[in-house]
């Protein structure tokens, strides 16, 4: 997607935006600074990110107790799951010494196409889809390459079946068997009227699992349904754009009561893939996997070269047609 050019003035104040959250940021880490100096330090103890707030994050320890801790110097940047080690102050607050090796991580790019860390330690990740906004079958594609590529399995997630109809039901199910045939997990689901739900919590029972899906799906109101009491912000369709209205600003572990994890991240309406290579892509398509490597020319982009093993499983119909597509437009946008 296209970022929008800011005028002058739109810069400027979005430059004065984030001083002042930079500087809120340092205040508050100033004053925990100045309320743990001279307090003794406990013991070193494990404990769990839970959120992070600039230089200071707040962690969750082997009771369940929240305690907000700054970062020793030197430590790398710390998302939300992170697994750590803490000592307490005589305060109750405490500050984060290292970090336990992390199992996975998931990561995207930033505005300028840097890889920045959004939560650790994730077993699936639950790709959120809608009719409303408009289901976009690329996008969806882009998230599973993403997932792929992380190393962490994806299941797709079909929200706000109650806006359609049972024919319309059937032709979005017809639409997203692909991702069945190919080995996904698909689940439909009604955040509104509870739809489905016990089928999902299942899913993400005893595990620790994050939404992601571009914003206007409805992955609040999701949380908000398997989570009663959170009081999620859930936001609205924008009117001129029929995209979704950003609701969620900060990365948060939230606890399943029948056990289990849930990462809630800002939304994103494109999960850019800037930073993977041709090759990383075709092997994010998991159906190409057995066909890599076959082709006659080793160097082959399967698009006209003779030989090609992935246009030849299309032929005989081991690959659709419309995955294939979804994977040639992105790899001409990384082009």
């Amino acid at each position: 997607m296209a970022r929008r050019k800011l005028n002058r003035r739109q810069a400027w104040r979005a430059e004065k935006v984030q001083q002042e959250r930079r500087a809120r940021a340092e205040k508050k880490s100033a004053k925990l600074s100045r309320e743990l100096e001279g307090s003794e330090l406990g013991p070193e103890q494990p404990g769990r990110i839970i959120t992070r707030y600039g230089a200071s994050v707040d962690l969750e320890d082997s009771e369940g107790r929240i305690h907000r801790c700054l970062l020793r110097q030197n430590m790398p940047s710390l998302v939300c799951g992170d697994r750590v080690i803490w000592q307490q102050a005589s305060t109750g607050n405490g500050v984060v010494v290292a970090m336990e090796p992390r199992k996975t991580l998931l990561e995207r790019p930033n505005a300028d196409g840097h890889l920045k860390p959004v939560a650790a330690n994730i077993d699936q990740i639950l790709v959120v889809a809608a009719p409303l906004p408009a289901l976009d079958l690329g996008l969806i594609d882009r998230y599973l390459v993403a997932a792929e590529l992380t190393g962490i399995p994806p299941v797709l997630l079909i929200n706000k079946t109650d806006l359609l109809d049972d024919e319309l039901l059937d032709y979005m199910r017809e639409r997203v068997a692909v991702y069945s045939e190919i080995g996904y997990p698909v689940l439909f689901v009604s955040a509104c009227q509870e739809q489905g739900l016990a089928a999902l919590k299942e899913q993400l029972k005893d595990r620790t699992s994050i939404f992601v899906g571009q914003s206007g799906v409805g992955k609040s109101s999701l949380i908000n349904a398997l989570l009663p009491g959170q009081d999620i912000r859930v936001g609205e369709l924008s009117d001129a754009s029929g995209l979704g209205k950003h609701t969620t600003t900060t990365t948060v572990l939230y606890h399943f009561p029948e056990g289990g994890e849930l990462i809630d991240s800002p939304g994103v309406r494109a999960f850019g893939l800037e930073h993977a290579t041709r090759n990383q892509i075709a092997d994010g398509f998991v159906e190409f996997r057995p066909y890599l490597g076959q082709c006659k020319f080793n160097d082959c982009r399967h698009q006209v070269e003779p030989g090609c093993a992935i246009r030849a499983a299309i032929e005989k119909g081991a690959i659709r047609p419309e995955r294939f597509k979804s994977y040639l437009n992105i790899v001409e946008s990384l082009d």
